[in-house]
């Protein structure tokens, strides 16, 4: 019995593409790598840059890292997961930098784009002793954070008097997770003492703490008169 006209036609579909797969073409890519910040305390001890390109005869793949190419012969550290760069227990100071993929067959090499391989980390805050910030009761204040040298997104907090509570944000008090600096509406005496910011790299999974700010009241009439009560 015939095929209906509608599965020949499909049929004829499938073979113009099996065909088409099988004209001879140079590499086009499917996928390229894109940029990667990878996480020291990552559960996950490799990284995969994507690679993929489709092209008859199948196209051989290599790598560069900075311009140069890589030696793949490296079983312990690099693999190759069919054009994708797999690397074992990645090294800031080895692995750190651009990576390329070519994909090569007898009709030519392509280059894919640059992807940057880069690493998740947060420096200790310089233990400089900070000046005291002075203020009069009723004004506003900003205490600044100033967070070390870091590569991926922060989180900032703050804790007052040694407190292991973070200091709470209110009407009053608000912490800029742009800056980390902390800002106080209205000071009030029981404002004064000391404050330490604290950032969070998740990326990393590091916390540091840095030196204690000491808030304090100008000398007026109005800090007097708390003061005799």
């Amino acid at each position: 019995s015939s095929l209906p006209f509608e599965a020949l036609h499909q049929v004829s579909r499938e073979i113009q593409a099996a065909n088409t797969e099988k004209t001879l073409h140079g590499p086009i890519f499917i996928q390229e790598p894109y940029d990667i910040t990878y996480s020291m305390g990552s559960v996950n001890p490799e990284v995969l840059l994507n690679c993929t390109a489709k092209g008859y005869p199948l196209p051989n793949y290599r790598w560069k890292q900075n311009g140069t190419d890589i030696d793949l012969t490296m079983s312990y550290h690099y693999r190759l997961v069919g054009g994708s760069l797999a690397i074992n227990n990645p090294r800031k100071k080895q692995d750190i930098g651009t990576y390329q993929c070519l994909a090569t067959n007898s009709f030519g090499t392509i280059l894919s784009r640059k992807a940057k391989l880069q690493f998740a980390y947060l420096e200790n805050f310089e233990m400089k002793t900070r000046s005291a910030v002075s203020v009069r009761e009723g004004q506003g204040v900003v205490l600044l954070c100033g967070p070390p040298a870091h590569h991926g997104g922060l989180s900032f907090a703050w804790t007052f008097n040694n407190n292991t509570l973070y200091v709470q944000e209110d009407r009053r008090r608000f912490v800029s997770q742009e800056t980390g600096n902390l800002y106080i509406a209205k000071v009030e005496p029981w404002d004064v003492g000391s404050y330490t910011c604290v950032v969070t790299n998740s990326k990393a999974g590091q916390s540091v703490q840095g030196p204690p700010t000491p808030l304090t009241l100008r000398g007026d009439g109005k800090l007097s008169w708390h003061t005799q009560c």
